[in-house]
């Protein structure tokens, strides 16, 4: 006789965790709203007068972080996210083309004219801040998306991390140009830029943000992703014993 003795199904949070993770999502979408609003408001105006192709860039990376922040938000704002994620994500997806075309065709149009940027001490002053506060953003999110088994959440909080890189990418292209007068350094970091938004809207799109969870995948039958890591204490079991 053979056959399972006994299996362990995946577990994941319950009823109360989930709500609470909800909340926090929702929060930290709020605050990676206004935070980006200001930014770019900041940036795009100090890029227009520098003539910065790179801070005006970010600018408008603010602008796409808001869009898609905004897609969770009301991802969120329904009894059941799970059914809004797709479009969220699409969404998301949408907004990192959009950007990469934008700050892509400019740069190039920078590089060919020879257009170039003057120093900025505010937008060196608004990337050191972004490299400061954008990382402790995305991890909250990011391990709470997770957690949820929200793919749209984790999109979202790499949306974020981008600008971390963004930021760091940003620093040095203004840095390198006020102290050694390098114009073409301008151009390039927005092309970093537009490179980087291009690879994580195509995984925004393909859905490879994140694997769901064991709460996820067992819901409705839908199959868990694979190749995604998890978050510690939410690894899935599956144990079975074959009795001869």
């Amino acid at each position: 006789m053979t056959g399972p003795l006994f299996q362990i199904l995946p577990t994941g949070p319950g009823v109360q965790r989930r709500a609470v993770l909800h909340r926090r999502v929702r929060l930290l979408v709020a605050a990676t709203i206004t935070y980006n609003v200001v930014e770019a408001v900041v940036a795009i105006t100090a890029g227009t007068v520098a003539s910065s192709t790179a801070l005006i860039g970010f600018g408008l990376d603010s602008i796409i972080e808001v869009s898609s922040a905004a897609a969770v938000a009301w991802q969120f704002s329904g009894a059941d996210p799970e059914r809004r994620e797709r479009a969220a994500l699409r969404v998301i997806a949408v907004s990192f083309f959009a950007l990469a075309a934008y700050v892509g065709v400019e740069s190039v149009r920078a590089l060919l004219t020879g257009t170039e940027a003057e120093h900025s001490t505010i937008g060196l002053v608004l990337a050191a801040v972004s490299l400061a506060v954008m990382p402790g953003l995305s991890w909250a999110q990011r391990r709470a998306g997770r957690e949820l088994g929200s793919r749209s959440a984790v999109a979202d909080s790499k949306q974020t991390l981008l600008c971390t890189y963004l930021s760091g990418v940003l620093l040095a292209g203004l840095a390198v140009n006020s102290l050694f007068g390098w114009t073409w350094a301008d151009p390039v970091a927005a092309l970093v830029i537009a490179a980087v938004a291009l690879k994580e809207g195509r995984e925004a799109w393909r859905g490879d943000t994140c694997c769901s969870p064991a709460t996820t995948a067992g819901r409705r039958g839908h199959p868990e992703a694979p190749g995604c890591p998890r978050e510690s204490g939410q690894r899935s079991e599956s144990t079975s014993m074959t009795k001869r």
